[in-house]
């Protein structure tokens, strides 16, 4: 799979709000987030999902909200100020191939990766970071968008996250992607 990373600008397009006509992000990430949870969102964009994953893990929780992207996180901090959820959200730069989340080793209770895996030029890296930033028990909910991402290729992403630890069970349906939801053992 070729490495490509979304354009700053598609940003705008992908937190737009007629976006939740089909994907609520409510709906998808309420069975996997609560009150109090540190969540880790690496590609988090301009932040579709991360407004409504700092709601769900309410005053006492983090989401840390990662993107190679500057400009991704810069539309991320407008749109959590207008919502009040700013302090509620870490956002971070990382460097490309890297999440850098030693500081968070173990802690992390819920990881969310949305249409991102498939950008990054080393699969088997991410999965390694992200499987020990997360507490044992802790979930990674993997959606890719199947308009970018074969049946083939989301099977040798799955096996790349397996060869990391992660135990395979299916995930959600979720409207144009190909789902799965890895744990931590």
């Amino acid at each position: 799979m070729a490495h490509r990373l979304c354009p700053w600008w598609l940003g705008y397009f992908l937190a737009n709000p007629m976006r939740r006509i089909w994907q609520e992000p409510r709906v998808i990430l309420a069975p996997f987030v609560s009150e109090g949870m540190l969540v880790l969102e690496p590609g988090c964009g301009m932040g579709f999902f991360t407004i409504e994953l700092a709601r769900l893990v309410g005053p006492h929780g983090k989401v840390l909200a990662m993107d190679v992207q500057p400009k991704m996180l810069t539309g991320l901090q407008r749109r959590a100020r207008r919502a009040g959820m700013d302090s509620r959200i870490e956002a971070r730069v990382t460097a490309e191939g890297t999440l850098k989340v030693e500081d968070v080793a173990g802690a992390v209770d819920f990881a969310l990766a949305f249409a991102v895996v498939h950008e990054l030029p080393d699969q088997s890296r991410f999965f390694a970071e992200t499987y020990s930033a997360l507490k044992n028990g802790g979930r990674l909910l993997l959606a890719e968008p199947k308009g970018h991402v074969t049946e083939a290729q989301f099977a040798a992403t799955r096996q790349a996250a397996e060869r990391a630890g992660f135990r395979f069970t299916a995930g959600p349906a979720i409207r144009w992607s190909r789902t799965a939801v890895l744990e931590r053992r």
